[in-house]
């Protein structure tokens, strides 16, 4: 088909952005992998002017990874695949705590590679109790999804992912769907996703900073145009995919790492302002139906 032969290389630069940002928060081993990074990162982040949007940024991928983890542990699966995970390191991390657990992380060849070493050279591997396996998988691929699938045990399976759908079309959304809906329905499980974003109105748009190169890859993978209209109809489309949202992560923004950061540089009348912040992105647990 068309869409499997779709290269999505050029979304793998922005792994680095993340890894650096995340490399601030207390998220397992973000911290020794982004001191290996170098060179320059596709958002031209400032990373020396640490300002209220730049830890806005890292707030929200903090709490992105680790809403994944909440509704990880309200599941009982042993069998975990994370597609696309870029630079973090959860399969790993679940390994060394978790003998019972075989995690296998995926993404496009060239991240996996960088990651492989970036294992390797911190030595990570040493401590690994469970089944933890790094392979490359292009998840719009089905017969590479099926035969990284083919390598668990018999039993339920939890897909995770947290940015993916925002780089898909939607016509990409539903043939993934379709992948994840086919296994979960014949092996158990469910689906959790980071990934379910909602378009910004003009009004936060425009108050949200840019960089050029931050807005020029936002323009080059239409990412604003790959997200839902609104919440309901990303629970009304994936319905249509044959998926029913059984759970929602719950935020828990008072035990984010990056928070003392943020409250110093946090605006006076943001700190006197009794509405929450505007609700940009859910974590959901989807079960296929």
């Amino acid at each position: 088909m068309q869409n499997e032969q779709k290269d999505f290389t050029s979304v793998s630069p922005s792994a680095k952005s993340l890894l650096l940002m995340k490399g601030y928060t207390n998220i397992p081993y973000a911290k020794e992998t982004a001191a290996l990074m170098q060179g320059p990162e596709v958002f031209d982040l400032s990373f020396d002017d640490k300002d209220f949007w730049f830890w806005i940024r890292v707030m929200h991928f903090e709490n992105r990874y680790w809403t994944i983890d909440q509704l990880l542990k309200q599941t009982t699966a042993k069998n975990i695949l994370e597609l696309s995970s870029g630079f973090s390191l959860r399969c790993l991390d679940l390994c060394v705590k978790n003998e019972d657990i075989h995690c296998i992380d995926t993404d496009l060849p060239e991240v996996v590679a960088t990651k492989q070493k970036m294992i390797d050279q911190l030595q990570l591997g040493k401590d690994v109790k469970g089944k933890f396996e790094l392979l490359r998988l292009n998840a719009m691929d089905q017969a590479e999804f099926d035969s990284v699938v083919s390598r668990f045990e018999e039993g339920e399976l939890t897909i995770v992912n947290e940015g993916l759908l925002m780089y898909l079309n939607m016509d990409e959304k539903k043939q993934l769907c379709k992948t994840i809906h086919t296994i979960l329905k014949q092996r158990g499980g469910s689906w959790i996703t980071a990934d379910v974003y909602v378009k910004r109105s003009e009004e936060m748009t425009a108050s949200l900073p840019q960089s050029k190169g931050e807005a020029a890859f936002f323009e080059q993978h239409h990412i604003e145009e790959n997200k839902f209209d609104s919440y309901e109809a990303a629970e009304a489309f994936f319905k249509e995919q044959g998926f029913e949202v059984v759970k929602e992560a719950v935020p828990n923004y008072e035990a984010l790492s990056v928070m003392p950061h943020l409250m110093k540089v946090l605006p006076e009348d943001v700190k006197n302002s009794k509405e929450p912040p505007p609700k940009i992105q859910a974590t959901w647990m989807l079960k296929a139906i």
